[in-house]
């Protein structure tokens, strides 16, 4: 597998899950890309995770930007792609 995309669950044991036990995994499993859409995170998320370390199961580059800011794809079969309002819809305001 060489790409994650991950929508974040609601609560505290999914959020939990999603953003931290989850992304370990796939860093030690050396996947080379992993993409958080986080509803739950502030007003929305996208967090961008490259350069897996397996053996310190942790990504060594993470980009995050709120909903509304365009990220694109650094790594993997993807690279190139951007997220942006066409998949996260505009910005929220509190």
């Amino acid at each position: 597998m060489q790409l994650i995309i991950e929508m974040v669950s609601g609560g505290h044991p999914g959020t939990e899950s999603d953003r931290e036990r989850k992304c370990r995994a796939y860093a030690r499993a050396g996947i080379p890309a992993c993409v958080l859409i986080d509803d739950h995170d502030g007003l929305g998320t996208v967090s961008v995770l490259t350069v897996p370390r397996p053996d310190e199961a942790a990504y060594a580059d993470t980009h995050r930007v709120a909903y509304g800011i365009d990220i694109t794809l650094p790594e993997g079969p993807a690279k190139g792609f951007t997220i942006g309002e066409e998949i996260t819809g505009p910005p929220r305001n509190a």
